[in-house]
C-alpha cells in the first residue's frame, strides 16, 4: 500500500502555495502517495496562479470517504483564512494563524491513523508568534499537542547524509552549559532511529567537538574529555556504530566522502552552515521524536521572491520523497 501522506501549504505570504503547485503538478507524484492536501481554496489557487500550474483536486470528508480513491488530489478545506488577510512577503498574525490551524489539523488526522506522515511547506515563526506560538519553533509545539514527553530534536538531511544537534534554538553563550552526556547519547539514538525508518540497516554516526582542533587535549576547553568522549564510549558499548568527537572544520569531509551516514553536532548552525552550503535547495528538516513522519524544505519561506514564481521545489520534493520513504520503513 502506497503511504498516506498529509500536505499543508505553510505560511501564505511566503512561497509555500507556490511550492505545493510546483509538487503536485509534477509527473508520477500521485504514484509515490495517496495525498491528503489540508488547505483554504484561496491560498491552493493563489499558488497555482503565481506558479502557473494547476492540479486536480477532490474535496473529500476524510471520516466518511475512501479519500485514497479519489481521482487527482484529495482536498480536506479548511476555512482557515480570510484571503484578504494575505499580503505577500510580509508577516501577518493571520496568517501565523493559518499556520497553525493547518498544522493542528494534519496532527489530528495523524493521531487518528487516517494518514501516515505530514509534509508542510515553510512556516514563518515570527508570524507564528504573533498568533500566539509560545514555543521557540514548531518542533516544540507540535511535541506539546501530542502531548510528547520523550526527547525531540530536528534533523537535517541532504541527499544520503544526516545532521543532527545536541542543543538547538538557544544562545551561542548557553551552548557549553547545555551539553551534557544524556542529550548527547539521546541525539546519537535518535539519528539511528530516523536513519533506520529511511531505510539504513547500519548507520555511522560522528559525533562533532564542541571546540577549535576538538579541545587540543584541554587547551582549548575541555568539554571533549570531560563529556563529548565518554558519552561517545558509552554508546559505542550499547552496540551503536559512533565514533568521536571529531573536530567540526573536518567531520564534514567524512561525511562528504562517504565514511559516514550523519554527524551530531552540539549547536545549531555548526551543522547547518555546512549542509546549507552543501545544497541549500535540497536540505530537508525531519521532526526527530515525533511519533510519525514529519518532514519539510530546510529553507524558509523566502519573502523576498513570494509571487515571482520564481521559487525552486528541490527541497519541497525531497520532503516529500523522504516521508514517503520514511513512512514505508516506520517502526515506533
Amino acid at each position: 500500500m502506497k503511504p498516506r501522506i498529509a500536505i499543508i501549504l505553510g505560511d501564505p505570504s511566503g512561497i509555500g502555495p507556490e511550492l505545493i503547485a510546483r509538487l503536485l503538478s509534477s509527473e508520477g507524484v500521485c504514484d509515490k502517495a495517496d495525498i491528503l492536501l489540508i488547505a483554504d481554496r484561496s491560498v491552493i489557487e493563489a499558488g497555482q496562479q503565481v506558479a502557473g500550474l494547476n492540479y486536480q483536486l477532490q474535496s473529500v470528508d476524510v471520516k466518511l470517504d475512501n479519500w485514497q480513491k479519489s481521482e487527482g488530489i484529495a482536498w480536506h478545506e479548511t476555512f482557515a483564512i480570510d484571503s484578504r488577510l494575505i499580503e505577500t512577503g510580509k508577516v501577518t498574525e493571520a496568517c501565523g494563524q493559518y499556520v497553525l490551524s493547518t498544522l493542528d489539523t494534519a496532527l489530528d488526522f495523524a493521531k487518528d491513523n487516517i494518514v501516515d506522515a505530514i509534509v508542510f511547506a515553510p512556516f514563518n515563526k515570527a508570524a507564528m508568534h504573533l498568533a500566539g506560538l509560545k514555543h521557540s519553533d514548531e518542533l516544540h509545539y507540535i511535541a506539546e499537542y501530542l502531548g510528547l514527553e520523550q526527547y525531540i530534536c530536528e534533523l537535517n538531511t541532504l541527499d544520503n547524509i544526516w545532521t543532527s544537534r545536541v542543543t538547538s534554538h538557544i544562545a551561542l553563550k548557553d551552548v557549553p552549559a547545555n551539553i551534557n552526556r544524556q542529550r548527547i547519547c539521546e541525539a546519537v539514538e535518535l539519528i539511528d532511529r530516523n536513519l533506520r525508518h529511511s531505510g539504513l540497516t547500519q548507520p555511522r554516526i560522528a559525533v562533532a567537538a564542541l571546540n577549535p582542533h576538538a579541545g587540543d587535549n584541554g587547551n582549548f576547553g575541555t568539554e571533549e574529555i570531560d563529556i563529548i568522549a565518554p558519552a561517545v564510549e558509552s554508546l559505542i558499548n550499547k552496540g551503536f556504530k559512533v565514533d568521536g568527537p571529531w573536530p567540526s572544520d573536518t567531520v564534514f569531509l567524512k561525511l562528504v566522502a562517504g565514511e559516514i551516514d550523519a554527524v551530531v553536532t552540539m549547536y545549531h548552525d555548526q551543522g547547518q552552515i555546512a549542509l546549507k552550503l552543501l545544497g541549500f535547495d535540497r536540505g530537508v528538516t525531519v521532526q526527530g521524536g515525533i511519533p510519525f513522519p514529519i518532514t519539510t524544505p530546510a529553507h524558509g519561506t523566502a519573502f523576498d521572491i513570494a509571487g515571482t514564481g520564481t521559487a525552486d521545489a528541490g527541497a519541497m520534493t525531497a520532503a516529500f520523497n523522504l516521508a514517503c520513504d520514511m513512512s514505508a520503513n516506520w517502526r515506533s
